[in-house]
């Protein structure tokens, strides 16, 4: 399953929600979890030094590459994660989205992709042709008003809920038309732990509990 993680603006929540994922899953099927870096950042969420070497952008951007070699370029996460960084070349090839999804979705393990605010072909092409789209949201007005403008619409919502909003799941569900599958209470301990390099080694009970629910 190919499971692709999106945002309307940055600072949602996605890489580390998309991180915390595949470690949720990774640990609930006791199977290897890859988890497609199409933001560049999840190493660094995870606790990581940052890889080198080529990575997703490289291999779209080589056009030719045989199938099944997108795996030579995985890097070893923590608790049953891989990680395939992005690279460093940059891709804006015709349909190299697609044939991105193509390579993905064919993995037999399950596939979660970082795709932060997909700007790009790539992106939005990786959000539109994955098995589960999952829209990560601050329950913002802002926020859904690009949503509603966005040219796919997602499977459901993870929405990371903030004190004090005047906004709910009620009203996201009843805007964008889909259900929210997760809520995600902020909780400054997340944080915490992204900026000291844990989330790789603990994911906070309220991620977790959380995204149990997504998983």
């Amino acid at each position: 399953m190919l499971i692709a993680c999106w945002s309307t603006k940055g600072g949602s929540g996605t890489t580390v929600v998309s991180a915390a994922l595949a470690r949720v899953l990774a640990e609930s099927s006791g199977r290897d979890v890859l988890l497609a870096d199409l933001g560049g950042d999840c190493p660094a969420v995870l606790g990581l030094a940052d890889p080198d070497g080529p990575g997703l952008s490289d291999w779209l951007a080589a056009g030719d590459a045989a199938p099944g070699s997108l795996r030579r370029l995985e890097r070893a996460g923590p608790d049953g994660v891989r990680i395939l960084p992005l690279g460093t070349t940059s891709c804006r090839a015709p349909g190299a989205g697609n044939r991105l999804v193509a390579e993905l979705a064919s993995d037999a393990r399950i596939v979660v992709a970082d795709c932060g605010p997909p700007t790009s072909a790539i992106g939005l092409e990786l959000a539109a042709g994955a098995g589960l789209s999952l829209l990560v949201i601050r329950p913002c007005y802002i926020a859904l008003r690009r949503a509603l403008a966005a040219p796919l619409r997602p499977s459901a919502v993870v929405l990371v809920q903030e004190h004090g909003r005047s906004l709910g799941r009620r009203d996201v569900e009843d805007v964008l038309g889909v259900p929210v599958r997760a809520q995600i209470p902020w909780d400054p301990a997340v944080a915490r732990s992204v900026d000291a390099g844990l989330l790789g080694t603990r994911i906070p009970r309220p991620l977790h509990r959380a995204l149990r629910a997504a998983a």
